[in-house]
């Protein structure tokens, strides 16, 4: 069962839960270490039942399409977490309190994520609910974030959708302001990024490689995709000391200890990928894996 977090719905505007969070958005100019500044600035900037399918395909058919998934026992609930990468479910002790039209609201705002309803006594105890909740559950490291209490109470159509929208971690998740406030509140402190501009004509076949890899590395790393092509973008790639005619690029970065390592590429191959995390998850950059290469062969010579 998915990790439990009471995240408070002011987190991304007011008191942040750790250091990197509050350093980290320009917007409130908070001081911070010289190196994690300059890179926060940037970042400021199972089988399923054939039912539970059909529905969540459903729901990303086009606008209009989707509505909450009643969802009536645990393994309902389960199978439903399961077949998607982000989550939002509200747990409501009954069926007439305003959250339940508030959800209805906000469904059409996310056409990437699955909406679903219980009012299931059995379904909240599973999720260790206890009172009216909404939970946001993401398949990319397994946590389940709730809205509950004084924020439940609180909760209206806005703060909702910076809820979502801050916590929509994907197995690639793309940068922007806001979904960075998500990628330093995880706790999965490890980032690779794929540094590449989006209008490339080579871009969606590499995007591909890129989710293929993720795969490999889900719970260990954060696989982002950062735009160059986007202007307010280009102090990711200044921090990373790369200019742009080395692009793409992948960029690794640990945010505990702001150790990070890059490799030019031409195109994305997942074997690449997977090297250059292998070694740095080792406590060896690619470079210096070439250059210990490059000494060995120049003795075995």
């Amino acid at each position: 069962m998915p990790q439990s977090i009471n995240c408070r719905v002011g987190c991304p505007e007011s008191e942040a839960p750790n250091t990197k969070t509050r350093a980290w958005s320009e917007s409130r100019k908070m001081e911070a270490m010289p190196s994690r500044c300059l890179f926060l600035l940037f970042l400021s900037t199972c089988k399923l039942s054939p039912e539970v399918v059909a529905e969540v395909q459903e729901s990303s058919d086009g606008p209009g399409a989707q509505e909450p998934m009643r969802l009536t026992d645990v393994q309902a609930a389960m199978e439903f977490i399961a077949a998607a990468e982000v989550a939002v479910i509200g747990f409501f002790q009954d069926s007439e309190v305003p959250a339940v039209s508030l959800i209805h609201s906000v469904v059409q705002n996310f056409q990437d994520v699955s909406f679903g309803i219980s009012t299931a006594s059995e379904v909240l105890a599973y999720y260790n609910i206890t009172g009216n909740t909404i939970s946001l559950f993401r398949l990319v490291d397994n946590k389940q974030l709730d809205l509950k209490g004084e924020d439940f109470e609180s909760m209206d159509a806005t703060k909702l959708s910076r809820f979502i929208e801050s916590n929509n971690l994907r197995l690639v998740t793309e940068y922007n302001a806001i979904t960075a406030i998500g990628l330093f509140n995880s706790m999965i402190p490890i980032h690779l990024l794929l540094i590449m501009n989006k209008a490339s004509s080579e871009f969606e076949e590499n995007l591909h490689r890129f989710q293929e890899a993720a795969k490999l590395f889900q719970g260990r790393i954060l696989f982002i995709l950062v735009d160059s092509g986007v202007k307010q973008n280009e102090k990711a790639i200044s921090f990373f000391k790369l200019k742009m005619a080395e692009l793409p690029a992948l960029a690794i970065y640990q945010t505990l200890d702001d150790k990070w390592d890059t490799l030019p590429i031409t195109e994305v191959l997942v074997e690449q990928v997977q090297n250059f995390c292998d070694g740095f998850l080792k406590g060896k950059g690619l470079r210096q894996n070439h250059e210990a290469k490059e000494k060995t062969s120049k003795v075995e010579l």
